[in-house]
């Protein structure tokens, strides 16, 4: 017999199902809260408290500091395979066999050139324009060119699909690089892995041979990794309700693009960068930027340290800090921004203050050095990150979609006037 939770309104008392995922999760099933009851909701603000899906994807512990991807814990995963091999595993179920893995790289390749006229739309944008801002509006331009809605219960169709905004995302972030700093649209090359490619789309200039760091590479392989999906937040969960609708998947990508744009969300590890730049204009002082952060009465907050869900290390984050720190032994980078970086990572590990409040550096920390590192400019950063998330949107979408998930339509709680009688216009 199923566990049962009992709820009591009124003196009235109704029971609701318990369910159990694989890893003894609870989750109380309120499905037919409000026909039962008569109209109760739950109330949850920012549904932190609140399932809105079942998922095979990813398990999140953030007690524990666990992350996987359909059951395979994400240090492994950053060990031994690269960016697509996850992308496909968390878009299709299981890691590809060496013949899907040729034919996926091959059909995303295939994928990647852009019509010509989406040239036509960038150029309507000043240079001054934020990148994700660009990439929002082409993501979603997309589908001017591709027209027909996707048949999600056709294989063929669904993977056509996949492997189209697969291909020519990346392209598309890359022009919203260049087109902001005003330098020539560059294509893919299909000699390359797809994390060279679009580093060379991004760098490369028409003068000069672009070399492939392979160092940099492997950093940037595994922090797309990373970010590749991570339960139901909030860019996610809006790619999730905007197909719900039956939106089709370019048209929920750019949602989760203008969701992800955020500086509570996506915008985080820019954040980092701003607040590393201010400690250096004001003499680098870390030691009295960390007395700041320890002050209740100072608004000063260490940006990157902690995080929402994980109540332990973020378990990214440790696995980037050995990319940052072989990164910069490899580039021998002398940056005054990245030493004080370094420098309030070591001082914020050894200070009891942060060790018992568990505010560790995130992966937003990490990944804001890392990108600086391979220099990337600041208001890039939140388009690499929506790079890695892709392939956790489409696989998001993918599954809402052929479980038939309803359309979502959140309740509220009405807190307003009450009926009240209209005062016409000349008695006012």
């Amino acid at each position: 017999m199923s566990d049962i939770a009992k709820l009591e309104i009124n003196g009235e008392s109704f029971e609701f199902p318990v369910i159990r995922g694989t890893e003894n999760e609870i989750a109380i099933d309120i499905k037919t809260l409000r026909a039962v009851t008569g109209g109760a909701i739950t109330l949850d603000p920012g549904f932190k408290n609140t399932g809105s899906c079942t998922s095979k994807i990813t398990f999140l512990d953030g007690e524990k500091g666990i992350l996987r991807y359909r059951g395979y814990a994400i240090e492994e995963l950053t060990k031994k395979a690269n960016f697509l091999e996850v992308a496909y595993l968390i878009i299709f179920g299981e890691l590809p066999t060496k013949a899907q893995f040729k034919k996926f790289e091959n059909d995303i390749k295939a994928n990647a050139m852009v019509n010509e006229e989406m040239k036509n739309i960038i150029d309507g944008f000043p240079k001054s324009a934020h990148p994700m801002g660009m990439l929002s509006s082409l993501t979603s331009a997309l589908t001017a060119f591709q027209p027909n809605v996707v048949n999600v219960h056709s294989e063929e169709e669904m993977y056509n699909a996949i492997v189209k905004i697969l291909g020519k995302f990346p392209v598309l972030a890359s022009w919203a690089h260049r087109r902001n700093k005003g330098l020539p649209l560059n294509y893919a090359n299909n000699s390359l892995d797809y994390v060279s490619n679009i580093m060379q789309m991004m760098f490369r200039i028409p003068t000069e041979e672009y070399k492939i760091n392979p160092i940099a590479v492997k950093a940037l392989d595994e922090l797309l990794i990373l970010h590749e999906d991570h339960e139901q937040n909030c860019s996610t969960s809006t790619v999730r309700i905007v197909g719900s609708s039956e939106a089709g998947l370019f048209a929920s990508v750019s949602a989760g693009v203008s969701a992800l744009w955020g500086p509570l969300h996506g915008g985080a590890n820019q954040a980092v960068l701003e607040m590393l730049e201010a400690i250096r204009q004001d003499g680098g002082d870390v030691e009295r930027y960390i007395a700041k952060a320890k002050d209740k009465n100072d608004p000063f907050r260490l940006m990157g340290f902690g995080h929402r869900v994980y109540k332990n290390f973020d378990p990214r984050a440790r696995i980037i800090k050995k990319a940052c720190d072989d990164l910069f032994d490899d580039l021998n980078l002398n940056d005054p921004v990245l030493d004080i970086a370094k420098h309030l990572e070591e001082v914020a590990l050894k200070d009891e203050y942060f060790a018992k409040r568990k505010l560790y550096p995130n992966v937003d920390f990490y990944s804001g050095i890392i990108y600086r590192a391979l220099g990337i400019p600041v208001e890039m950063f939140t388009v690499m990150f929506a790079i890695g998330r892709l392939p956790g949107w489409i696989a998001q979408w993918k599954e809402m979609r052929e479980n038939r998930e309803p359309i979502g339509r959140p309740r509220q709680l009405y807190i307003g006037e009450s009926l009240r009688t209209f005062i016409p216009f000349e008695k006012r």
